[in-house]
């Protein structure tokens, strides 16, 4: 039987292991019962708090560059902020495993076959903390210099090592303490973004065309994805946060709380990017916004910049330590962490101070959607598939007798449906960095995110039979 701490100010968890300004001692093993606490509405302050980022801000501006008009990319981020709905929803899988969204997959692609798309997510997961950590960065550094407190090389530096603290402190202490910040920081960041949007509205044209006059079917494909990519960016990490719950919390519960969590920030700091992109150029977003905006809200602004970077980046760094357990490290959660912070560090210093990579790092994180999207697709069909009933143990075998060995180490039907989806999505595929074959005939569509209903779809029928043949009795 675990050892409760004692709940302290109302912030306490009353479990030891995993107890608010304490380092969490529990990674990918399954959470016992007895160590099991919260509730589903701490999913809502997690998921609220962590899309406070000036990400949302600038898909919103993207897709009226892309042609829409105001309630046109309104539209579209409505919807992409409906789409937590679905990440949500796949936290019921942590809930009934007590693991990690990157062990349980496992049951769909096999051992051996979910290590490929486990160091995908970490470069992923590594690759956006590292962009969040250069943008927080670079508003501190602003803020700092118009303070008279740096300047130079020395206020980069300093508001480098500011933001790197504070990210690293919150998710090496572990799970309590990054539900704890997500929502304090949530208080914050929604007065201040709230403002902002109220700032940017009066102005807006609500009217207007496009920036392009018309979007077209390009223009409409290329702002969902925008609007979509960030939250499937999501799916490879929704149990990791709800392992912890008690075992009898609903799906309707974690559904509803998790996903209106995501929906209000994602689509009030969207909308704010469409307004603001209705007003001026936002080639440079954070430049665009701030002329928009009184001097007086000048500070205030580049705070809540560099506020929703750290909250989004405690997300992210927090996974990437159980990414790195899945992949074998054999260390602990907090020690694993480590690796990640190194690596983000050496990335946020090549940007800062070495040379500009970050438009080139985002256009390869973005081309990382043609696996990201099938693989989700296939995730949650064998979640639908089980209805989230998965044998613990054999996911954490990694020997030949496990359940989820299947044909050394690979399941054939997750493994082909990913290849398939993949495929469909390499061929539709409309980036910087490749273009495929299929967009001019498609009428310049941008269909990558359809790859993952085509692996989904494509699992379905040969995976039944193996699906039922796994089932825990």
């Amino acid at each position: 039987m675990a050892q409760h701490a004692p709940v302290s100010a109302g912030i306490g968890t009353g479990v030891t292991s995993d107890e608010v300004f304490r380092v969490e001692t529990h990674g990918i093993d399954p959470i016992p019962e007895a160590d099991r606490h919260g509730s589903a509405k701490d999913l809502f302050w997690l998921w609220f708090g962590s899309n406070l980022t000036f990400t949302y801000v600038i898909n919103g501006a993207l897709a009226v560059s892309f042609g829409l008009s105001f309630w046109q990319a309104v539209t579209v981020v409505v919807i992409g902020g409906l789409s937590f709905f679905v990440i949500s929803a796949a936290g019921l899988s942590g809930i009934r495993t007590g693991t990690a969204t990157l062990v349980i997959s496992r049951a769909a692609f096999g051992v051996l076959g979910n290590f490929p798309a486990g160091l995908l997510n970490w470069v992923v997961s590594i690759g956006y903390t590292v962009v969040n950590t250069v943008v927080g960065t670079l508003a501190l550094e602003v803020l700092l210099t118009d303070l008279g407190l740096a300047a130079g090389h020395t206020a980069r530096a300093l508001a480098l090592a500011v933001t790197l603290a504070m990210t690293f402190a919150v998710a090496m202490w572990g799970h309590a303490t990054v539900q704890l910040a997500e929502r304090w920081l949530a208080y914050v960041l929604a007065a201040g973004f709230g403002v902002l949007l109220l700032l940017l509205l009066p102005g807006a044209e609500f009217g207007g065309a496009g920036a392009a006059g018309g979007a077209g079917f390009s223009g409409w494909t290329l702002a969902f994805v925008v609007m979509l990519a960030g939250p499937f960016s999501y799916l490879p990490m929704p149990a990791d946060y709800t392992r912890y719950l008690p075992p009898q919390t609903s799906l309707r519960s974690i559904t509803l709380s998790g996903a209106l969590g995501g929906l209000v920030s994602s689509v009030a700091l969207g909308v704010a990017g469409v307004a603001a992109a209705s007003q001026t150029d936002m080639t440079d977003a954070v430049a665009g916004v701030e002329g928009l905006l009184p001097g007086w809200f000048r500070p205030v602004f580049l705070l809540l910049v560099l506020g929703g970077c750290v909250t989004n980046s405690i997300l992210t760094l927090y996974s990437s330590s159980l990414n790195l357990q899945v992949l074998g490290i054999p260390w602990s959660r907090a020690k694993a962490i480590v690796i990640s912070v190194v690596v983000t560090a050496l990335g946020s210093l090549g940007a800062l101070f070495l040379t500009d990579f970050t438009e080139s790092l985002l256009s390869f994180l973005s081309l990382l959607i043609i696996v990201f999207a099938p693989w989700g697709g296939v995730f949650l069909a064998d979640m639908l598939l089980r209805r989230c009933r998965y044998d613990t143990d054999a996911l954490h075998a990694t020997g030949r007798t496990g359940a989820y060995w299947y044909r050394a180490g690979f399941h054939p039907a997750g493994m082909a449906a990913l290849l398939t989806g993949m495929a469909f999505a390499a061929l539709t595929c409309d980036s910087e960095l490749w273009t495929g074959p299929l967009v001019a005939p498609l009428g310049g569509g941008d269909l990558t995110l359809l790859g993952s209903v085509v692996s989904g779809l494509t699992y379905w029928a040969p995976a039944r039979r193996t699906v039922r043949a796994a089932l825990p009795v």
